[in-house]
């Protein structure tokens, strides 16, 4: 699918067409598909090259270019929960136990391939790119570009813009309620685990306890960084592993780590607009809470 995106130069002393569209969150891979794979770049309606240069007051029509199809990526069609749907994103519900992207082992179910099931079955041609993901048995909101220029202009943002709010239900009673966990964590072994290492990649995690029963914690937690398991390995470093999470450690019946993304906020390069999304807990873990004594 192809998308018109129309843009006013408003800079007095606007520089050459190629850096205001890069400037704007559009990149160099966009442009040159753009240019070379049927899509159009015109300032007042001509088509002008990236070096044309700009007047105040232009306007600027980026047509794409057809993006590339993947042979090996497949449409499922198994349910996707969509929260919110714009001509440039979507944020989904993801349920625990499905990838976000396909993997060289799993290619043929992920929120990837789920969506290309959704828009398929309405016809559109459009090419998912995740933007943030999460594991595979974690719960809740991804957010979703519908075309390579949406996910080039998320990119660009400072991680900071996005705020990621968890819930968690952890092993064990806090004696300090609120606190920011602040341990790098790096790659331990070959496998996927994680550790607090000492020359580790920089991590931060706020937490909150909402509420707590014996021997169990209902507790709201809030990426600074994105690190893998982050929220799991800096859960089980202050002791209180993740129910469910047996790669930490944990030693339960609930079958996967109880741990759900229930809260985004980002700004829409589009509008400018600040989205806040917030969804409630998933059944399991609900059920998972009422059990505990």
């Amino acid at each position: 699918m192809m998308t018109t995106f129309k843009l006013i130069v408003k800079e007095k002393d606007p520089k050459k067409l190629g850096s205001f569209l890069m400037k704007n969150g559009f990149s160099k891979q966009a442009i040159n598909k753009s240019k070379h794979h049927g899509g159009m770049i015109l300032v007042n309606h001509k088509r002008r090259y990236t070096s044309y240069h700009l007047n105040q007051g232009d306007e600027v029509f980026f047509i794409t270019g057809q993006e590339k199809e993947n042979p090996w990526l497949k449409p499922s069609n198994k349910p996707i929960k969509i929260i919110k749907e714009t001509k440039n994103y979507v944020v989904v519900n993801k349920p625990a136990g499905v990838l976000s992207i396909p993997s060289r082992y799993e290619d043929s179910d992920s929120v990837v391939n789920r969506l290309m099931g959704y828009f398929q079955a309405k016809k559109e041609d459009v090419k998912p790119h995740v933007i943030t993901r999460l594991d595979r048995n974690t719960s809740g909101l991804v957010l979703v570009g519908k075309n390579a220029v949406a996910h080039a202009r998320f990119s660009k943002y400072d991680k900071d813009l996005f705020v990621k709010k968890y819930h968690a239900i952890t092993h064990g009673n806090f004696e300090t309620l609120t606190g920011i966990v602040n341990k790098p964590i790096g790659k331990k072994g070959s496998g996927v685990k994680r550790a607090i290492i000492e020359n580790g990649k920089p991590a931060q995690t706020a937490y909150q306890v909402l509420k707590q029963k014996q021997d169990a914690s209902l507790v709201e937690l809030r990426l600074f960084t994105g690190r893998t398991h982050q929220i799991r390995v800096h859960m089980q470093s202050i002791g209180h592993v993740l129910y469910g999470d047996e790669l930490y450690g944990a030693v339960d019946k609930f079958n996967r780590q109880a741990l759900n993304c229930f809260y985004l906020k980002f700004p829409d390069p589009f509008t400018n607009e600040i989205v806040k999304i917030k969804i409630s807990e998933p059944s399991d873990m609900k059920e998972l809470w009422a059990s505990l004594k």
